[in-house]
C-alpha cells in the first residue's frame, strides 16, 4: 500500500505509472453521540482506503484524508466543524486538479460521511465535461454493504452512530470507542416525531433536518450491540467491493 504523503517527489512521479489510481479518503469532524470520537467518519474512510489499496496490490496510491466534510446537520452538537457544500466540492476539485496535472487519470474518492454525497455527485457531473479524459468515481462505505447489515441484529431505525458505524470503529480504532458511554438513540419509527418521519422517507419528498431533531443525542440505532467481528466483516466486504470496482475502473 502506497501513501502519497510518504513519497518523495521523484517517487511520486514514478507512482503515476506504477500506481495509476489515486484514492482520496474524505470524512467529517462531527458528533457521534457520547461514545465515539468526532473523527469517526475520517477514520473509517482512511481505513477502507488503505485496505482497498492493499487489495489492489500496488496499483493505487492513497492521498492524505480530508478530515472535514459537509456537516451542518450536526452543528447543534459541540465539536462539530463543517464546510459548506461549495467549499467541500472546491477542496476536492482542487486536489483532483493537482493529481490530474501530475498525470493521474483515475481518481476514486472514498467518503465515510453521507453528508458529502451530494457535493461529490455534483463534482462528478462537472468533471465529465471539464476533464473528459479523467475517470472520476466516488463511493460511500456503509451504503454498499446493506446485505451484510441485514444479516446483523440492528434496530428498525439505525444509521448515524448506530450499530454499523460503531462496529466498524470497534474493528478499526477501538481506542476511539468509549463503551461505557454508548447509549441508544432512536431505534424504531414510533420513536420519530413528524419531522423525523418525513426526513427518513425512502421515496418521494424528503425533508432536511438537524440530527438534534431526531434525538437529543443525535444517535440512530443502538450502538451498545455493536461488535468488532461485525465491523471487520463490514469493512472487509466494503473494501473488497470497492477494490473489485477499482480494478475494472483501471481498465477503462
Amino acid at each position: 500500500m502506497t501513501r502519497l504523503a510518504r513519497l518523495t517527489t521523484d517517487e511520486a512521479a514514478d507512482a503515476v505509472t506504477a500506481s495509476p489510481l489515486a484514492i482520496i479518503p474524505v470524512g467529517a469532524l462531527e458528533q457521534h453521540g457520547g461514545g465515539m470520537a468526532l473523527s469517526t467518519d475520517t477514520v473509517r474512510a482512511d481505513g477502507v482506503a488503505d485496505l482497498v489499496a492493499t487489495l489492489l496490490d500496488g496499483k493505487a496510491v492513497v492521498a492524505p484524508a480530508i478530515p472535514y466534510g459537509v456537516s451542518p446537520h450536526h452543528l447543534a452538537f459541540a465539536g462539530t466543524l463543517t464546510l459548506s457544500p461549495t467549499t467541500f466540492r472546491t477542496v476536492v476539485r482542487e486536489l483532483v486538479d493537482s493529481l490530474y496535472r501530475h498525470g493521474w487519470r483515475h481518481v476514486l474518492v472514498i467518503t465515510g460521511h453521507g453528508g458529502n454525497n451530494a457535493a461529490l455527485s455534483v463534482l462528478a457531473q462537472e468533471l465529465l465535461t471539464e476533464l473528459p479524459d479523467l475517470r472520476f468515481a466516488w463511493t460511500p462505505i456503509t451504503e454498499i454493504v446493506p446485505d451484510v447489515i441485514a444479516g446483523m441484529a440492528v434496530s428498525e431505525i439505525h444509521g448515524h452512530a448506530g450499530e454499523a458505524e460503531t462496529a466498524q470503529m470497534l474493528h478499526l480504532a477501538p481506542e476511539l470507542v468509549y463503551a461505557e458511554r454508548l447509549e441508544p438513540g432512536v431505534t424504531g419509527r414510533d420513536d420519530l416525531n413528524s419531522a423525523g418521519r418525513l426526513a427518513r422517507t425512502k421515496r418521494g419528498p424528503r425533508l432536511a433536518i438537524g440530527f438534534e431533531q431526531y434525538h437529543e443525542r443525535g444517535v440512530l440505532g443502538d450502538p451498545r450491540t455493536a461488535t468488532a467481528a461485525n465491523g471487520r466483516l463490514l469493512i472487509e466486504t466494503a473494501a473488497q467491493r470497492i477494490a473489485d470496482f477499482s480494478a475494472e475502473l483501471l481498465n477503462t
